[in-house]
């Protein structure tokens, strides 16, 4: 107890005297030498990072008051399953109004449209008690354009192994204003050509469950580079749509 008590003295003492130094380096930046103010720049962006890391992870467990993880339960029978991470890290900025196209906001999510005036907004907000941390939220206004959809990037693991034997299954909660027209396009990029199929989502709110056959591709399973999931918004002018989970699991069918 007490050598846990002299460590922690130990740890707040050498903070302190951290900030206290920095603090010095911060009053001393307008009139430091410049080779010691670059190398004063390169530890305190070294220093940035490994602290950004860190709040960024503390932010994910301290925003799950209800202790929920990053991935979703490991469904029966898959042999890979995800949930991005828009839905369980905290992410920066958390919202983008009248973004244009090719946007990204989180990790590995880009907005695609083809407005000439962008009314629409989509921001992480607060998850339901009984989800993920976080939930996507897309407010549309006005919409002068032909397409709106979101691009996923998945993870090498989507990939890694993948053959014409599988099942994707994607599962969203979702929820709408107005009942909305929702299509979820699967892409697998292989050499030089780019498997697609497309799904149209159930149009009422709540669960909704999808399913790409591969079977019925003509993937080249030796070459298969890299797999994003799209999700396209017909007529989405004057609605506000929710997706407060979203996950994808990839199911080998048996053999037989």
């Amino acid at each position: 107890m007490a050598s846990s008590r002299a460590g922690k003295a130990l740890a707040w003492a050498w903070q302190r005297r951290s900030l206290a130094r920095w603090g010095r380096a911060t009053a001393r930046a307008e009139r430091a030498a410049l080779a010691d103010l670059r190398r004063q720049s390169g530890q305190a962006l070294a220093l940035r990072a490994t602290l950004d890391g860190f709040l960024v992870r503390a932010g994910a467990r301290l925003a799950q008051p209800r202790g929920g993880a990053g991935d979703p339960p490991w469904p029966p029978g898959a042999d890979w399953h995800w949930r991005p991470p828009f839905w369980h890290v905290p992410t920066s900025p958390a919202g983008l109004a009248g973004a244009a196209s090719r946007t990204r906001i989180g990790d590995g999510i880009t907005l695609f449209h083809d407005c000439a005036e962008s009314g629409l907004t989509l921001r992480q907000i607060q998850g339901a008690a009984d989800g993920p941390a976080f939930a996507l939220a897309l407010d549309v206004l006005d919409f002068d354009g032909s397409f709106l959809s979101l691009a996923i990037d998945l993870p090498p693991g989507a990939v890694a192994g993948l053959q014409r034997r599988h099942l994707v299954g994607l599962a969203l909660d979702l929820a709408a204003e107005r009942a909305a027209e929702i299509f979820a396009r699967l892409n697998i990029r292989h050499g030089p050509n780019t498997e697609q199929q497309v799904r149209e989502l159930p149009a009422s709110s709540g669960r909704v469950t999808v399913e790409f056959d591969l079977a019925y591709t003509r993937l080249n399973e030796k070459r298969v580079e890299a797999a994003w999931l799209d999700l396209i918004f017909d007529k989405p002018a004057m609605n506000r749509i929710v997706l407060g989970d979203l996950t994808l699991a990839r199911y080998p069918r048996a053999e037989i």
